[in-house]
């Protein structure tokens, strides 16, 4: 950390500096408060993400109890090939958001493979997507979190440790150079005091020097 500068000029710094901090921290202010309602939104949507695809998973069990005989072979039947995440921006805070899903489903044929299967397929993307939904909501709810974290930490920054700082500083200087106003006056009228005295001297000599 720098010496302070007991001057004038630093004077002035600091005071543009204590403009500049509070007028930002408000704004800083808001962008948490704003941050801090997104990451509680987050969790409760990461919330119903988990519960909706556990829903589905045991809804699957559920509704299709055939799925038990272990005559039916339908491994493979649905698998995800992929997915597409977009971006977006919340409170400047670029989150992940699912954009498409894509899954490659075994051929079979219809005539010979209850209709059910067709129900099955259907529920088997609904819970891979939900367990992708999920994980992306957890990972908004984990960048948002972090992202409070951070704005805490500069609006902390401002609040309690530059802001106080500059006025301490603007304090002190203030003190500094009024004292160093007031020595200055001080030490100017002694010397005017001191060649006053000289100059009354020099006229008790002059006085004493003339011959009557």
């Amino acid at each position: 950390m720098s010496k302070l500068r007991l001057s004038k000029h630093s004077l002035q710094q600091q005071q543009q500096q204590l403009k500049l901090y509070e007028k930002l921290l408000p704004s800083l202010d808001l962008k948490r408060r704003q941050l801090t309602v997104e990451a509680q939104k987050a969790r409760e949507e990461q919330r119903v993400a988990i519960e909706a695809a556990e829903a589905l998973e045991m809804k699957i069990g559920e509704d299709l109890p055939m799925l038990a005989d272990e005559r039916l072979d339908l491994t493979g039947l649905v698998k995800m090939d992929g997915y597409r995440v977009g971006e977006q921006n919340v409170v400047g805070t670029r989150l992940p958001i699912l954009e498409q899903m894509h899954f490659v489903v075994a051929d079979y044929s219809r005539m010979a493979t209850p209709a059910w299967i067709d129900i099955l397929v259907q529920r088997l993307k609904d819970a891979a997507e939900a367990r992708v939904r999920s994980r992306i909501a957890g990972e908004r709810v984990e960048i948002l979190s972090h992202a409070v974290r951070r704005i805490t930490q500069r609006v902390n920054l401002f609040d309690k440790v530059l802001i106080p700082d500059a006025k301490k500083n603007i304090q002190r200087i203030r003190i500094y150079l009024g004292d160093a106003e007031r020595a200055s006056v001080i030490t100017s009228k002694l010397a005017k005091a001191k060649q006053q005295k000289n100059n009354d001297s020099w006229e008790d000599d002059d006085t004493d020097g003339v011959v009557s």
